[in-house]
């Protein structure tokens, strides 16, 4: 199924496996940003984590400024 939708292998195999599956390094390193960029709002944002908007529309809209903030977060303490 979910081979099906285009997946790939995106985590590397253990190291002791007999035929290692293959996989892309550059979007290993993508996915481990993405899942702590995620982290990092789960974290912040006890509303997201918990998920108290009812409607996909509303959960997304905050995902977004909840993200805007993460990045002028970023960005201001760069600067």
């Amino acid at each position: 199924m979910i081979w099906e939708q285009g997946a790939i292998d995106v985590i590397p195999s253990k190291s002791n496996r007999k035929l290692p599956a293959e996989f892309n390094a550059a979007i290993y390193r993508e996915r481990n940003r993405i899942e702590r960029f995620f982290g990092r709002l789960k974290a912040s944002f006890r509303r997201i984590a918990t998920r108290y908007e009812k409607t996909s529309r509303n959960f997304m809209s905050m995902i977004k400024l909840a993200s805007v903030r993460l990045w002028i977060e970023f960005y201001e303490s760069a600067a």
